[in-house]
């Protein structure tokens, strides 16, 4: 089997599809790529089991065919070249690959092809199509606030509830939460699935800027397909929890302030928090905002006081400073607001301005203030 293409070219493709290749991966073949040519198309499939990566690009070739190739040397290899075209020469009864380009010669192991793992096939699938920025941002919006702790499965995903023309994705690790809301898709299904953390990260990074992306789900596994491109991972299997249960209701008092404002005040203030507790004080006035923080344990202290629009009943209450500026961060507005209702429930982040057709609300436990 012999075939040709541009390094350039294929390196992209190989460093989209290597993002599915696990660090300890549980069989050597698995370190491999497996390249499939038939009808001068050449499929490239990356998968650690549990996430799988599937593209294709044209080539030239002479013949079909399949063959396992190691993942590392290939990449580095073709990282090492300049953009020229290079031909694989694959000798079909031992495996062997020799790669020409217009510096030499390089020759590598392969395996058979045959030997890799069968890919999931989407059998008995629901599917919604949206467009390819509005899932980015969904997933953008949504990642950072899943939970790394393996003890709680279902947190370590985000939650896509599909309900007809509605898309929600949520995401907890039960010190803040974020709900995002799509509101124009065209789908005649009502469902929820968790999806992994790694293969959202994967489709976000591969996403198109624009155009459409296609997602199919059964009970096992989801399906994000886009361009020459298919994206493949198993489902979390577990309960999420009732997000609904934990977003507080009646929230009377209603802060508003500059975003950016807001953010780089924290950012400072930080400093000189507390390193475990990373806690950062909010006194709430009528036109005033005064954000503090102190480290007892080494004499630090800040204090700085921001112009805000506030309703409500003066408030004094505690929060993670890491947390409301990564919110602040995924946020696109220029005013956010902030929901209270006591210094010991959550508070509720929103854009004062939402954007069509999408929702996004943030929730933040509060940190307690000491006597």
């Amino acid at each position: 089997m012999k075939f040709s293409i541009s390094s350039t070219q294929l390196l992209a493709q190989l460093q989209i599809a290597g993002g599915a290749i696990g660090s300890n991966p549980v069989l050597p073949i698995l370190e491999d790529f497996l390249f499939v040519i038939k009808d001068n198309k050449l499929t490239i499939t990356a998968t650690d089991l549990e996430t799988t990566i599937v593209t294709s690009i044209e080539v030239m070739a002479d013949n079909n065919g399949s063959v396992a190739i190691p993942a590392k040397i290939l990449v580095d290899t073709l990282k090492a070249l300049p953009q020229q075209p290079i031909t694989f020469n694959v000798d079909e009864d031992t495996f062997g690959i020799e790669i020409t380009s217009a510096y030499g010669k390089y020759k590598l192991a392969g395996e058979n092809g045959q030997d890799f793992p069968k890919i999931p096939e989407p059998e008995g699938v629901d599917s919604i199509k949206m467009d390819a920025p509005v899932l980015a941002q969904g997933i953008s919006k949504t990642l950072f606030a899943t939970s790394n702790d393996e003890l709680r499965p279902a947190m370590t995903g985000v939650y896509f509830q599909v309900d007809f023309g509605k898309l929600v994705l949520v995401a907890t690790d039960a010190h803040k939460l974020v709900k995002y809301t799509f509101t124009n898709l065209n789908s005649e299904v009502s469902t929820s699935f968790i999806v992994p953390k790694k293969a959202l990260n994967l489709v976000k990074n591969a996403l198109p800027g624009e155009g459409s992306v296609n997602l199919s789900f059964n009970k096992a596994n989801a399906f994000f397909t886009f361009d020459d491109m298919q994206i493949i991972c198993r489902l979390i299997d577990a309960r999420y929890p009732d997000y609904n249960a934990v977003i507080p209701v009646d929230n009377p008092n209603e802060l508003s302030a500059t975003r950016s404002d807001f953010q780089n005040s924290l950012k400072r203030i930080a400093i000189y928090a507390n390193k475990t507790t990373n806690q950062v004080i909010l006194n709430i006035q009528d036109g005033s905002l005064t954000v503090s923080a102190e480290d007892l344990d080494f004499s630090n202290a800040a204090t700085e006081q921001l112009t805000c629009n506030y309703d409500g009943d003066p408030m004094t209450i505690g929060f993670n400073a890491k947390f409301l500026v990564e919110m602040l961060g995924v946020l696109d507005a220029d005013e956010i607001k902030i929901n209270l209702s006591s210094p010991t429930r959550a508070g509720i982040l929103t854009p004062v301005e939402e954007m069509e057709n999408q929702e996004i609300l943030m929730l933040v436990m509060p940190v307690m203030l000491s006597n």
